[in-house]
């Protein structure tokens, strides 16, 4: 069977529309009441939005239900239909553990609960029955102030067992007045040894050259092909790889036609710069990877060959995944029959 490995997916965004509701109905009966019925529900939490910022909102439908208590109910959904349905061989699962935490508490109350949000969604998403490869990454947040997104970037640093890296998130928007700020933070991290990505170039506002150097990864970057192709002998150079998530862009509407992709690929591949492509809320969504990939495929926007080009990146640029140099044509062998590895 394929393999996939998916880099760039929010543990909010995660939750399918139809498990949400069963959540609602069976504990959050007020939230249920909203809408008419599972139909009217789904329709609100897939349709497309205008901007990123009002999509961003419906994150937070989800952040107030995920605590302490219901994330191994959330996870074990998500791993089961990850492996069952999407084929996936590793997973990185970022979000922000502030925002799983009690707002009635105080900042350093709730910064003091991270470490336990941390460890449950870790052992929460180990299952022998469904032996995905996963990792977090925790994201700092353009909107929580300073002492919180350090305590989070010390966090990831402390728990490299379930942590392969920090991110930051938020809408790229909101970046500009406290650049230095996050420069600061990723400097930071890149001091303790962590593996760094950002949500940067996803919008036409959203563009920080000064941000680039800090990232391993680029969370998005479609605007560094699509406006700024000026830039991409130095990310090819820096060997990162853009986590491109080809619905997120038509529902955010930062594109109005998944064509527009088009050039981004081609760009990118004639640079030597990778593409992984992800999800970033299949949930959301209601699209699974195999069928970002397809979907690519069906509008010609890739081939078979910048197909199988994507995959390997993703497990080449996985933060957490041992066999970085391995492609995905053999991975299958190696994870069915793991005898069979010869650096096992």
């Amino acid at each position: 069977m394929a393999l996939y490995a998916e880099l760039h997916r929010h543990l909010g965004g995660s939750v399918v529309p139809r498990v949400l509701w069963r959540y609602f109905q069976r504990n959050h009966t007020d939230l249920a009441k909203s809408f008419v019925g599972y139909d009217a529900f789904e329709d609100f939490y897939t349709r497309p939005r205008k901007t990123l910022d009002e999509y961003l909102e419906l994150h937070t439908l989800v952040e107030k239900v995920q605590t302490n208590d219901t994330l191994p109910y959330f996870i074990y959904r998500l791993m089961r239909g990850a492996y069952v349905f999407e084929n996936l061989a590793y997973l990185e699962l970022r979000y922000t553990p502030y925002l799983r935490t009690p707002d009635e508490l105080s900042q350093t109350e709730r910064i003091d609960r991270m470490t336990g949000i941390v460890e449950v969604v870790g052992r929460a998403s180990q299952m022998i029955e469904y032996p995905i490869v996963t990792s977090q990454i925790l994201c700092m947040h353009s909107r929580l102030p300073y002492e919180v997104n350090r305590a989070i970037v010390e966090l990831a640093a402390q728990m490299p067992q379930y942590v392969c890296a920090v991110d930051l998130a938020g809408g790229d928007a909101h970046y500009r007045d406290r650049l230095d700020e996050f420069i600061e933070l990723y400097d930071y991290a890149r001091s303790l040894g962590l593996n760094t990505t950002g949500h940067v170039y996803e919008t036409t506002e959203g563009c920080y050259p000064e941000l680039l150097p800090f990232l391993m990864r680029i969370g998005h970057g479609i605007q560094i092909p699509l406006r700024h192709p000026e830039l991409l002998p130095e990310v090819a150079r820096r060997g990162q790889c853009l986590e491109v998530c080809p619905t997120t862009y038509l529902k955010t509407g930062t594109l109005s036609q998944l064509n527009q992709l088009k050039l981004v690929f081609d760009r990118c591949f004639e640079a030597g710069v990778d593409i992984a492509i992800c999800t970033d809320n299949a949930g959301l969504h209601n699209v699974r990877l195999p069928f970002e990939y397809e979907n690519l495929l069906t509008h010609d926007i890739i081939g078979f060959e910048e197909l199988q080009a994507c995959q390997d990146a993703a497990f080449r640029h996985a933060f957490a995944w041992k066999h970085k140099e391995r492609p995905a044509s053999i991975l299958s062998n190696i994870l069915l029959h793991p005898e069979l590895d010869p650096v096992a």
